[in-house]
């Protein structure tokens, strides 16, 4: 049975996600114009390690940068400055998903390539710290994570595009436990917040010849918040007439990644957050792991690229992080060239990437130099 004191906690605290999520939605209508970097003096790309093998794997990752932005970093038109801070140490001594300082620090950039953070989880023993990629998502208003997977010999092309500020992950700790025996959690969804994802998929469609855009939801089953992705995708393809809008549900989504006679079919795929966080690891894993990919978070006004794995602790606590594989951060470092517009020097590093593939029992600095020499041939 719930107490009255118990019901009324609920509510207010129901009451309050909601102001809350209404506010936010404020701050998107008000958030309408494009950073356009060809017309920066200097373009400011902020590295920030994170923790765990972050590190290791950043490093390797600098060092990629200042090889390849060697002119535009003697001519000041490309600026790289190293934001520390983003600690699981310093995040639990502030008692903050990430600190005012290093926030601070982020919002003064325009780029950001990020490692990997470690987020606590219940019975860790670490206290209720949010995701720093979460908090970071919603401070900069990062609301598209674009995770390209191609693999030719199989005939796969994908890129995807998850919601980032929506869903389960923005309220995932601002659930309530109203008694010992109900536990509630939250998900939430906008229609500003869908259509902004839903039309960004489009429109890379469209200028990239794509002839299909696949909505993933559950929305037979979550029928208000992923029915109103599904209705919202269903509204913008009237808009594309020569692309195909089709609607996949998530369980059997997962399923037909793997099949051989369906999967070449697919080409850009558009779903909410936690449906993309599970799509896009198990694409990964068909690319050849998820070390091998990178993640591109998009705001109109800051974009942040990021390994798409996680800060390995059990490699640090035995002593093998220089052996971590930077690929995948130098993979995110590649999408970050093209999104400020260097876009030969971001395919000459994926192709260098694609020539050395991954290796085994070499640490992250003998990766780079062996990617650095291929970078000069």
């Amino acid at each position: 049975m719930i107490t009255e004191k118990q019901l009324e906690t609920a509510l207010d605290h129901v009451k309050t996600l909601l102001l809350q999520q209404s506010n936010r939605i404020d701050v998107m209508n008000t958030h309408t114009e494009w950073t356009h970097f060809e017309t920066l003096s200097s373009v400011i790309i902020g590295i920030c390690p994170g923790d765990g093998i972050g590190e290791s794997i950043s490093i390797e990752a600098s060092r990629i940068l200042h090889h390849l932005l060697e002119e535009e970093l003697k001519s000041g038109k490309v600026i790289i400055k190293t934001i520390e801070g983003l600690t699981i140490e310093n995040r639990i001594e502030q008692m903050k998903a990430i600190p005012d300082d290093v926030l601070s620090e982020l919002k003064s950039c325009h780029v950001i390539l990020k490692g990997p953070t470690t987020t606590p989880q219940k019975g860790d023993g670490y206290p209720n710290i949010e995701s720093a990629n979460v908090a970071m998502r919603r401070e900069l208003d990062l609301f598209a994570n674009v995770r390209p997977v191609k693999v030719s010999e199989l005939g796969i092309d994908w890129c995807f595009f998850r919601e980032n500020t929506e869903g389960a992950y923005i309220l995932g700790s601002k659930g309530i436990q109203v008694s010992e025996d109900i536990g509630l959690d939250f998900t939430v969804a906008t229609q500003p917040g869908c259509e902004r994802i839903i039309r960004l998929a489009f429109e890379f469609a469209k200028k990239n010849g794509k002839t299909r855009v696949t909505a993933v939801t559950k929305s037979n089953i979550i029928k208000t918040t992923d029915g109103m992705f599904s209705e919202t995708a269903k509204k913008i393809a009237q808009e594309y007439p020569g692309i195909t809008l089709d609607e996949w549900f998530i369980d059997i989504m997962t399923a037909k990644l793997l099949d051989p006679s369906r999967r070449a079919e697919f080409q850009v795929m558009v779903m909410p957050n936690l449906y993309g966080d599970i799509l896009t690891d198990e694409a990964a894993q068909i690319q050849g792991g998820v070390g091998t990919a990178g993640s591109a978070n998009i705001g109109k006004k800051w974009a942040m690229f990021e390994a798409i794995h996680g800060s390995a602790p059990r490699m640090v606590q035995e002593g093998r992080a220089p052996y971590a594989d930077p690929s995948s951060i130098i993979k995110a470092a590649a999408m970050l060239l093209a999104h400020i517009g260097y876009l030969q020097k971001a395919e000459k590093l994926e192709n260098a990437l694609a020539l050395v593939g991954p290796k085994k029992n070499i640490t992250g600095e003998e990766f780079s130099r062996i990617l650095i020499n291929h970078l000069l041939l």
